[in-house]
C-alpha cells in the first residue's frame, strides 16, 4: 500500500487527555484523532476522509506551565467572591471566578507519522497540503506549532521478521496487533484512544460526538522492548516500523 510519512518537530506541546481538568495532562504521543484532525485541517477537508494512521516519536522531557482558569456558574455576582462580573440585558448579574491552573507540556518532540488514506487519490492532496500549507500547522492545542521536517510518499509492505525487532521510537501499537505472549515482553501503558467520531442525537435537541475508540499500548523505545521474530510486521521502504489504525 502507499502512504505519506511525515517527520515533524514541536518545541512545547500538550496532547490533552480528555479527563484531565485542573492539571491538563498530556498523552506521550498525539492520539490518532489529533493527527487525523491536523491532516483534515491542513487539506481543508470539510467532511471526513477515511484514513489510517501510525504514530511514533520521542520527547526530551516534561515541564509544567501556568494558564488562566475561568469558572462559570449560574451564581449571582458577589464582590469578594468573584473576580469578573457579567450582566444580562434584564439586569441580572453573574459571577466568574478567575484563577490559575497547570498544563503539562512535552519538550522537544520528534514525530514520525504515517497516513494512509483509503482512497489513494488523496495522497497527492495530503502531500501538497503538508509541503505548502495555506497557514501554519498545529498539532495538539492551536498554539502548538508543528514544524514539518520531511514529507515523503512511501510504500508500506508486510514482511515476516527473521529476528526480534527493536523499537527505536516510542510508538502506539493497537492491542489487536499484539498476541498474549508478546504482551508479557513489551513494557508499556494501555490507552483507550479516540480515532474518529460521528454526531448523534441525544434526547430531543442535544447533539453529541460519539467516538470510535482504539485500545492501544504506548510502547517506549527501549533495549528491552522488542517484538518477537517470525511475526508479520509492516515497514515502509526506509525501514520505519508501521502500526496502522
Amino acid at each position: 500500500m502507499k502512504g505519506i510519512r511525515i517527520e515533524a518537530y514541536q518545541n512545547l506541546v500538550n496532547y490533552r487527555k480528555p479527563t484531565s481538568f485542573q492539571l491538563k495532562e498530556t498523552y506521550p504521543l498525539p492520539p490518532y484523532s489529533t493527527v487525523i484532525g491536523m491532516i483534515h485541517a491542513a487539506c481543508g477537508f470539510t467532511s471526513y476522509v477515511p484514513m489510517d494512521v501510525s504514530v511514533q516519536g520521542r520527547y526530551h522531557s516534561k515541564v509544567n506551565d501556568l494558564w488562566t482558569l475561568y469558572e462559570f456558574s449560574n451564581m449571582s455576582f458577589e464582590e469578594g467572591r468573584h473576580q469578573l462580573r457579567i450582566e444580562e440585558s434584564t439586569g441580572k448579574t453573574y459571577g466568574i471566578t478567575r484563577g490559575v491552573s497547570t498544563t503539562e507540556l512535552l519538550v522537544d518532540v520528534q514525530l514520525v507519522l504515517h497516513v494512509v488514506p483509503k482512497d489513494e487519490a488523496y495522497l497527492s492532496i495530503i502531500e501538497d497540503s503538508l509541503n505548502y500549507p495555506s497557514e501554519y500547522l498545529s498539532l495538539g492545542r492551536r498554539e502548538d506549532l508543528l514544524q514539518i521536517c520531511n514529507v515523503k510518499r512511501v510504500n508500506i509492505e508486510a514482511e515476516k521478521t527473521k529476528k526480534d525487532q527493536p523499537i527505536y521510537f516510542d510508538i502506539y501499537i493497537p492491542k489487536k496487533a499484539i498476541d498474549e505472549q508478546q504482551t508479557h515482553r513489551l513494557l508499556g501503558t494501555s490507552y483507550l484512544l479516540n480515532k474518529t467520531y460521528e454526531v448523534v442525537k441525544l434526547g430531543k435537541d442535544k447533539l453529541v460526538r460519539q467516538w470510535e475508540k482504539v485500545n492501544s499500548y504506548h510502547i517506549p523505545a527501549s533495549s528491552s522492548n522488542r517484538i518477537y521474530a517470525r511475526k508479520f510486521l509492516q515497514f515502509d521502504e526506509d525501514g520505519y516500523l508501521v502500526f496502522l489504525v
